[in-house]
């Protein structure tokens, strides 16, 4: 876009449900995000933020407003549209890891370029060069459950960034980590904010990963309550 916004949010509102058990959980947004940013989403429970990086994931459409991607005006887009959209520019890191437990690292993070339909040698070398960019080369051939937390992490790092997003969606992605492992996975993507230039967008309860963000933007009821800028990261 020509202003610099990658993402724009404009009046944007998310109702569940109808009649008197509708719950309107975000009460119109607006929130602009630049290429290269890196932000964190804090809230308390029932703020918004999960709905919001849902909308920005393209799992969800809003109820009203409009949601820019790039200039592509996404609520416009049918399901397949969206879909494609979220393959070709996103990739999504969770909590929970999401790795499949009987398959190898190396296949864990080739399974974004199957769904793409890229060949077997393709597939292997990009994934191998992820799972350097994390660290984990020489653990492409363990399962899940060989690897530890902080590592099984890395590899759904790796699976996310394996298909070279523009921009990469995380879900708390500490939440299961103990303070050493949560600051590196903070530092690595870091590293990938700066390094790559991919835009990260992070919700997070902790003040202590969201001080890794160049930005945070606080949800409230609903609402963007405050957006602050950092001045400094923490190495």
């Amino acid at each position: 876009m020509s202003d610099g916004a990658l993402i724009r949010l404009r009046g944007v509102t998310k109702t569940y449900g109808q009649g008197a058990v509708a719950f309107q959980a975000l009460k119109g947004i607006d929130l602009d995000i630049a290429a290269g940013e890196f932000v964190a989403v804090m809230g308390p429970s029932g703020s918004g933020k999960s709905t919001v990086m849902n909308l920005l994931g393209c799992l969800d459409t809003p109820t009203a407003g409009e949601y820019l991607f790039d200039g592509i005006a996404v609520q416009r887009l049918d399901r397949d549209a969206r879909a494609r959209l979220r393959r070709r520019h996103l990739g999504f890191v969770f909590q929970g890891f999401n790795l499949l437990a009987r398959t190898s690292a190396l296949e864990n993070v080739e399974l974004p370029l199957v769904y793409r339909g890229e060949n077997r040698a393709a597939r292997r070398a990009a994934s191998m060069a992820a799972l350097a960019e994390v660290g984990l080369t020489d653990w492409a051939d363990h399962t899940p459950a060989e690897l530890s937390g902080g590592q099984q992490q890395r590899v759904a790092i790796a699976r996310a960034i394996v298909t070279r997003p523009t921009v990469l969606l995380a879900d708390e992605p500490t939440g299961n980590l103990d303070t050493e492992r949560s600051r590196e996975i903070m530092q690595l993507l870091q590293r990938l904010n700066h390094e790559q230039g991919i835009t990260v967008l992070m919700v997070t309860h902790e003040p202590e990963m969201a001080a890794f963000a160049r930005r945070i933007v606080h949800f409230r009821d609903g609402r963007v309550e405050r957006d602050e800028r950092l001045q400094e990261e923490p190495v």
